[in-house]
């Protein structure tokens, strides 16, 4: 079989922007693709990087793929761009695996995503929206309870979430708010502050959707008030624990496994996903965010989690690449 692997990594991407340091964050690195081609390689198959953006649309037109697996981020600070690379493959009518165009656009916009989580009975943080550094948007603030984190809404990796994010007064968050729209050129998400534990959720397959794996993420230094941010995941194994399995409650955990499971069926995903949640001081899971087209690179919280549980890297790959064929009829037999 020909799998097209559409990426962008980010030394392609470089040269076209340049703004926060953290801008590349959710591009891909060369090692990455290299895990991926040969994992899927030792499978018997061939492997054509397509990259991303224009250099995508050249390839997948002249390469005559039979599937392709997708982890293109998409170009520019649009909110549906995780949809770029989906939204052609379905005009073109070429099979993919991860979450559809629909799915990928509505997850990467947090607001919608938490108004649907919202909608289907899971509690999450209660939060606002600040379009502008308009005066009349920062209003809204004023009746808003501290502390807070403050985050881009359209981003994902915990791009814009550093520790300047953790506000804890009105002057704080209107600081932070005005730093994110000028560095993000996007809104801008204030959302209440869980104080608790945090726990990352993987979730696989499709008929039915299993969790993989739930995972606390334990800061060595517990003086403060911690957040999972950028500076904590760039330096992880210095500054943080991974807990999987979870040693939480079963109630808990069951709490957990059923949120995750509902997410994913109400916000429509496929084959393989991660999403975030934090658990106050009695137990009650918070749902924080989704990434239905998680990293699967070796620092990725994904494929630590998988590792922990006993997985290879190439087997997490596998399984993912498995659960897409799974979705096409022409492919079940291979």
């Amino acid at each position: 079989m020909r799998i097209g692997l559409s990426c962008d990594l980010k030394n392609a991407v470089r040269s076209e922007i340049a703004a926060a340091d953290d801008e590349l964050e959710e591009y891909d690195s060369v090692e990455t693709i290299d895990i991926i081609r040969s994992s899927l390689e030792n499978l018997g198959h061939t492997v054509i990087t397509l990259g991303g953006g224009k250099e995508f649309l050249a390839k997948v037109v002249n390469e005559n793929v039979d599937i392709v697996f997708n982890i293109a981020e998409g170009r520019g600070t649009y909110r549906s761009r995780e949809a770029q690379v989906p939204a052609v493959l379905e005009m073109l009518n070429i099979p993919y695996s991860g979450s559809d165009p629909q799915c990928l656009s509505i997850c990467l916009d947090k607001p919608l995503t938490k108004t649907l989580v919202n909608l289907a009975g899971i509690k999450t943080p209660k939060w606002k929206v600040v379009k502008t550094e308009d005066q009349f948007e920062f209003s809204c603030l004023q009746s808003f309870s501290f502390p807070a984190i403050v985050k881009p809404a359209y981003e994902g990796s915990s791009k814009g979430v550093r520790a300047t994010s953790f506000v804890t007064s009105y002057d704080e968050a209107v600081e932070e708010i005005r730093r994110q729209t000028v560095n993000y050129r996007q809104p801008v998400m204030i959302e209440e502050f869980i104080d608790g534990g945090e726990v990352t959720v993987g979730v696989i397959g499709n008929s039915p959707p299993e969790v993989l794996g739930i995972m606390r993420i334990l800061p060595r230094d517990k003086r403060h008030n911690f957040i999972y941010s950028l500076e904590v995941k760039r330096d992880w194994e210095r500054l943080v624990d991974y807990e999987c399995p979870a040693r939480l409650d079963e109630s808990v955990l069951l709490r957990i496994k059923e949120d995750s499971l509902e997410i994913f069926n109400t916000l429509g995903c496929r084959d393989f996903t991660r999403m975030d949640f934090r658990i106050n001081k009695d137990g009650i899971p918070y749902f924080l965010e989704i990434n239905p087209l998680p990293g699967l690179g070796t620092y990725s919280d994904l494929v630590i989690m998988a590792q922990k549980l006993g997985w290879t890297h190439p087997d997490l790959i596998t399984t993912v690449f498995q659960a897409a064929l799974s979705r096409y009829p022409q492919f079940v037999c291979i």
